[in-house]
């Protein structure tokens, strides 16, 4: 069946990631950012983080990319929100029953990523030898 001219009229049963107008596409960027994914593996290890934990847990992110990023997941499901009625409010982030789905296979991942980067490395040394 050929994908339709516009996907914001027609109901998606299943995506295409080759379309270039499939809305997927979207899901695969917040999901696999390098934030994204951080973010995920991390929830899966830990019940529920505070933003303050996370941040300071992944080296590296602005409070602004990691405030895009938990908004971003947090709209495609995948990341609950919990605002506790203290003064000052306490925030919490976990993972909804979608988002425990995928980070267990962002940790797959991110686990193999980990176990080779070694030879992942070497052939980048290798490759930029050949290069110059």
């Amino acid at each position: 069946m050929p994908w339709p001219k516009s996907t914001k009229t027609i109901r998606i049963k299943k995506g295409n990631l080759f379309s270039a107008d499939c809305p997927t596409r979207n899901i695969l960027d917040d999901v696999t950012s390098r934030w994204g994914s951080l973010v995920l593996v991390l929830l899966l290890r830990e019940t529920c983080y505070r933003f303050s934990e996370l941040a300071y847990l992944i080296g590296g992110v602005s409070e602004k990319m990691l405030a895009q990023t938990l908004r971003a997941l947090e709209e495609d499901g995948f990341v609950l929100r919990t605002v506790h009625a203290t003064k000052p409010p306490k925030v919490e982030y976990s993972l909804t029953d979608l988002g425990r789905e995928i980070a267990a296979r962002m940790e797959a991942l991110t686990s193999y990523i980990e176990a080779n980067a070694r030879r992942v490395m070497t052939h980048r040394t290798n490759a930029a030898k050949r290069i110059a």
